[in-house]
């Protein structure tokens, strides 16, 4: 598996809103995410952060793997050509 890239929360709600999420609230600097997939209903949540912390990261790309049936490397891939 490639290197987590650093990335800001920002970034990665941009890349979320790319696979079809969309912001449903905010609540200080966490933002909430929904979409519709096969599996059901996805919620996450995204801190709005200047630098997302690895773990973190890692847990949400791990949840919207899972979600979503694309590979953590590709969702990688994504992050770092948005």
């Amino acid at each position: 598996m490639p290197k987590l890239p650093v990335i800001s929360g920002n970034h990665l709600i941009k890349m979320l809103s790319k696979l079809g999420y969309k912001i449903i609230k905010q609540r200080g600097s966490h933002v909430s995410l929904r979409k519709t997939t096969e599996a059901g209903e996805h919620n996450i949540t995204v801190p709005r952060h200047p630098e997302i912390a690895k773990g973190t990261l890692t847990d949400i790309l791990s949840k919207i793997s899972i979600w979503n049936n694309i590979p953590k490397d590709k969702l990688i891939d994504m992050i770092r050509k948005i």
